[in-house]
């Protein structure tokens, strides 16, 4: 009797476990469903997109599939992955701030965006403006946006600046992993041999105010702790962080500290989470873990969704966006976010956390849509009330 009790039970359980199981996979396939649909509803922008080092370098087109597993981001995984608006990368390397040629490299990368936009035109557009994000998107179609990275390319003027804003970037990282002549960079921050100059020279703080004026947006990635500090105080309109993820998770210096978010929160800026594995996995970032003894293993989708889930409850709902930094870092993304095509998961994961379908939306771009559209606003406003362009220029004898 004992035994036949006992093999009711064991098939009553494993009976139990499968329909748990099936409702459990309905359920994830219910949950995928509805993602995939507030994706495709939503208008989501990546802020940091390095394609344009393989178009530049390469000849690489954007128009066709890369198959070679060499880059993460083409036209058709572009649609695939459901992006309505790119800023692609105007990176320009520190050797170019050694050996000259900053603002010309820039020209030319700039040149490579337009060019894909005109063999391209039934799916790129190019976008100057917030309006243009959202009436692009209506019609099908991929805005191409341009972020300066690396201000070295403006050569210390700021005409160049304003030139180039005339061009179309609509934001400007100001370091890249080198300080240059009017700001410091979080690269090289432990190296005794470089100079540092303690935050924004005058110079760097003329040229947040000209950005203002001009509409472009400021990006502090890659600035050192002092050089945000600066920008907070002398900016007149929000900030971006396009490519950065959290140091209370991931201790490297290119992440933005907790207090770092809730400045940038009372600035009304938006912090954009950077997947690279070297910013996310803190067993690949931790100190001394120098190629070849860094570790293989790459970050996983869990690490990355920490990071975007960190942001919001230190900044806000209403502060998180997206920097993938896709085709900029070598490779070592998260499991599921291979290249861009991969972008619905995150709307799956925050959904999967809670997340209401409007704060997704935010996430996925109405964040940096409503920041760009309050610097634009400000450069309306500035520029109404009679703020002339600046013409200052670097002292190089004059103390930071």
């Amino acid at each position: 009797m004992n035994h036949w009790i006992a093999s009711f039970l064991l098939l009553l359980l494993i009976g139990c476990s499968l329909f748990a199981t099936e409702d459990s996979q309905t359920n994830d396939a219910k949950l995928r469903e509805r993602a995939m649909k507030l994706h495709r509803e939503a208008i989501v922008i990546d802020t940091h997109n390095d394609v344009t080092s393989p178009m530049s370098d390469e000849g690489f087109d954007l128009g066709a599939r890369d198959t070679s597993g060499k880059v993460q981001t083409d036209i058709p995984r572009m649609k695939e992955g459901g992006l309505d608006a790119d800023f692609f990368a105007i990176y320009v390397a520190a050797s170019y701030a050694r050996n000259g040629g900053s603002a010309r490299r820039a020209l030319d990368i700039i040149d490579g965006v337009y060019e894909q936009a005109r063999r391209h035109p039934e799916s790129l557009e190019m976008a100057f403006t917030s309006d243009d994000i959202r009436r692009i998107h209506k019609a099908g179609k991929v805005a191409a946006l341009m972020g300066i990275e690396g201000g070295h390319a403006i050569e210390d003027s700021l005409s160049a600046l304003r030139q180039f804003y005339r061009l179309g970037v609509r934001y400007m990282t100001l370091t890249h992993t080198n300080t240059n002549n009017w700001a410091d960079s979080a690269g090289g921050i432990n190296n005794p041999s470089v100079k540092r100059l303690g935050g924004l020279r005058d110079f760097g703080r003329e040229v947040v105010r000209e950005m203002n004026r001009l509409g472009m947006m400021v990006d502090v990635s890659h600035v050192a702790d002092e050089t945000f500090q600066d920008v907070i105080e002398t900016t007149q309109a929000p900030v971006i962080a396009s490519h950065s993820s959290c140091r209370a998770l991931t201790n490297v210096p290119r992440n933005l500290t907790d207090d770092m978010l809730k400045a940038l929160a009372k600035n009304r800026g938006v912090v954009m989470i950077n997947f690279y594995n070297g910013f996310i996995n803190t067993e690949y970032a931790r100190p001394g873990a120098q190629a070849p003894a860094k570790p293989a293993n790459a970050a996983t989708m869990e690490m990355l969704i920490q990071h975007f889930e960190h942001a919001i409850k230190v900044a806000g709902i209403d502060n998180v966006g997206i920097g993938s930094d896709f085709d900029g870092v070598d490779g070592m993304l998260p499991g599921g976010m291979e290249d861009v095509s991969k972008l619905p998961a995150i709307t799956y994961e925050l959904l999967k956390r809670g997340y209401s379908d409007a704060d997704v939306k935010k996430v996925l771009g109405e964040n940096l849509l409503r920041v760009m559209a309050e610097v634009e606003e400000a450069a309306r406003k500035a520029q109404a009330s009679g703020a002339k362009p600046s013409f200052a220029k670097i002292n190089p004898t004059k103390s930071p």
